[in-house]
């Protein structure tokens, strides 16, 4: 498949370059358009209110390589429309891997991951945002080497990747054509060849006070947590799925908004 890959957490992320080595090896044609810079929590957002750059670059993928000073949403749009080559359009819209998973009502309309995806989901392409689940411990771990990866952590991520690559075509093909959904995809950890795919629902969580207080400067820090998750037992919620160790696929399609309100 043609496919224009995207991210949050910045060009340089191993996680990203994982995935693109895997794409490559599946036989895709990768077209990679991302932040110069992570871009985490930001949604859908793109940049109104200033210039933003585009260039080439060459981070060592083997693929035509762009990166772009703006948001993920500004990745995907501008690459569709001004840098990738005539008669060279892409069949779906590839964001990842996260740093992290994506995972619940109080999470996924924050993610610059789902946001990437979400942008090719308003082109009217399959969108399709890949997340690798990660404890705090192994966060905190992964920030204090420069986000370079242990050999735990590469294992789950290169076997998140090529998981990837076999799902980019399965899930394009389940369609539905036209747009407005994304593939939202949690990897757990460990991720490992034997997982299962689940079919899952967003869990309902509430994330109130990210923010401390306010210092003597009067100015607040963000402070991450994973809420307060108040999901029912069924439908299976994706966070459930990665506590059991499989790998969550939730499909959020966006063209059910706004209908009648049907209960709990």
């Amino acid at each position: 498949m043609r496919l224009i890959v995207t991210n949050d957490d910045g060009i340089h992320s191993v996680f990203l370059h994982e995935l693109v080595h895997a794409l490559l090896h599946a036989r895709h044609t990768v077209y990679v358009v991302a932040p110069k810079t992570e871009k985490s929590w930001i949604g859908c957002a793109k940049s109104r209110h200033h210039a933003i750059t585009s260039e080439v670059i060459d981070v060592g993928l083997g693929c035509s390589t762009w990166t772009v000073d703006g948001t993920p949403s500004d990745c995907v749009n501008i690459g569709l429309a001004h840098l990738l080559p005539r008669g060279h359009e892409v069949e779906a819209v590839v964001s990842g891997i996260n740093m992290g998973r994506n995972a619940s009502l109080g999470f996924i309309l924050a993610s610059g991951t789902i946001g990437g995806a979400w942008e090719g989901a308003v082109h009217g392409l399959p969108g399709l945002a890949f997340s690798q689940d990660m404890n705090s411990e192994v966060f905190a771990r992964l920030k204090a080497a420069g986000d370079r990866p242990d050999a735990d952590l590469r294992r789950s991520l290169e076997t998140s990747a090529q998981r990837a690559a076999e799902l980019v075509p399965q899930l394009v093909a389940q369609g539905p054509t036209g747009g407005f959904v994304v593939h939202n995809i949690n990897f757990p950890l460990p991720s490992r060849p034997e997982c299962k795919v689940l079919r899952t629902v967003p869990a309902h969580v509430i994330i109130p006070g990210l923010f401390s207080p306010a210092a003597d400067d009067g100015t607040h820090r963000f402070v991450f947590h994973l809420g307060e998750d108040k999901s029912p037992a069924l439908p299976l919620s994706d966070r459930a799925a990665l506590d059991q160790g499989q790998i969550s696929h939730t499909v959020l399609d966006y063209r059910a908004l706004g209908h009648p309100y049907l209960g709990s």
